[in-house]
């Protein structure tokens, strides 16, 4: 939605097809499902293909999007490391003719971003900067499919297939690769703005789940954080465990919440805290634009070299370093101690009203599924 606010007629390829490849978990769907009906109020055609489920449902979405994949002038993807998306991308044209000219855009604002543009310029295999190997057999299967993605994902030289990235992440662009900012204009000016509570809330991560954060140093640092700060509420990742998000209620006492929609969407149309505190994620770069012009500090915590676990990736410590680093808009936080996150300037007091956020219904969490759509 914000790709399509900042190219209102992209390439004059009116109107947009969104397809939409749902996981299996509910959280995941719901959020998806409630994007839908705002992208269909923006008068964007929807299609909703239930792609998972074995060989057959695979094939099947592939043979019927093959055809609209081909035709399409220009075709936007989601989270290039997915499997999914690059097995699409290699039904792609990518040859010079001028019938093969198609503007391929990468509309992605995880921080996994900043690792597909950096292995992009570099030429190297998409590999997701957790994961450790090759990935196994099935890697090995998939190596040429995910070579030709990358070639797809590779714009020639002489402009043959122009290749942009749409990002509200830093990135440096790769060689003839065009790199859009998303400020998240469509958010603010579709949402908002939001009314401010008295307390902090604290946004939920996935790195225990994915293996990189040690479970127990997990939930003693978020005790501290909402100790340290009066956080009441915690905003659940959609990839974490029900298991886990029990043990944060029971351990810190914190109202564990689990939007229907992404976090930028629900914090912009409140109530939300005066201070949102976070670990290295998404968040920290894309809430400090969804939220301009409001009195929300955003506040970052890094995450210590003793939390990681034994099996983190190599990579862990220096790329989640990285991400707070270069996030603008936001309050660093010391590891430990007492860190100091007050606003720059007093904030509003709170409404009588403010407490959990709107539109918030639990399910369990799980990991999130590829989207694609095509003009």
């Amino acid at each position: 939605m914000e790709w399509l606010h900042n190219h209102p007629d992209p390439a004059g390829c009116r109107p947009l097809t969104l397809v939409v490849l749902p996981p299996h978990d509910a959280m995941t769907r719901g959020q998806l499902r409630r994007m839908v009906e705002l992208a269909r109020d923006e008068g964007v055609a929807v299609r909703w293909q239930e792609a998972r489920g074995g060989l057959l449902k695979v094939l099947g979405t592939v043979l019927s999007l093959a055809r609209a994949l081909r035709r399409a002038r220009t075709l936007v993807i989601g989270d290039p490391f997915s499997r999914y998306v690059q097995l699409l991308l290699a039904l792609a044209p990518a040859g010079r003719a001028s019938r093969s000219r198609q503007h391929l855009t990468v509309v992605d604002d995880g921080t996994a971003t900043m690792e597909f543009v950096a292995q992009l310029a570099k030429g190297e295999r998409l590999v997701r900067w957790h994961r450790r190997g090759a990935g196994g057999a099935r890697g090995l299967l998939f190596a040429p499919v995910s070579r030709r993605a990358r070639r797809r994902l590779t714009p020639p030289a002489d402009g043959a297939r122009p290749v942009e990235v749409f990002s509200s992440m830093p990135v440096e662009p790769p060689r003839n690769v065009t790199v859009t900012a998303n400020e998240f204009a469509w958010t603010r000016a579709r949402f908002g703005p939001p009314r401010l509570t008295r307390g902090a809330d604290l946004v939920g991560t996935s790195l225990v789940e994915t293996g990189v954060v040690d479970m127990d140093r997990y939930l003693e640092a978020v005790a501290a954080l909402a100790r340290e700060h009066g956080a009441t509420r915690y905003f659940a990742h959609r990839r974490e465990s029900g298991d886990k998000l029990a043990r944060v209620t029971a351990v810190t006492g914190l109202e564990v919440v689990r939007p229907d929609l992404p976090l930028e969407l629900v914090a912009r149309r409140g109530p939300v805290g005066h201070t949102v505190l976070s670990f290295p994620s998404t968040v920290v770069h894309t809430l400090p634009l969804a939220l301009a012009g409001t009195a929300v500090t955003v506040a970052v915590c890094d995450v210590d070299p003793d939390w990681l676990t034994r099996t983190a990736s190599p990579r862990a410590q220096g790329f989640l370093a990285g991400v707070t680093g270069t996030a603008r808009g936001v309050r660093r936080l010391p590891v430990s101690g007492p860190p100091d996150v007050r606003p720059e300037q007093p904030a509003p007091p709170a409404g009588p009203d403010a407490g959990s956020a709107p539109d918030a219904r639990p399910s369990p969490p799980a990991a999130p599924g590829p989207g694609a759509a095509s003009a």
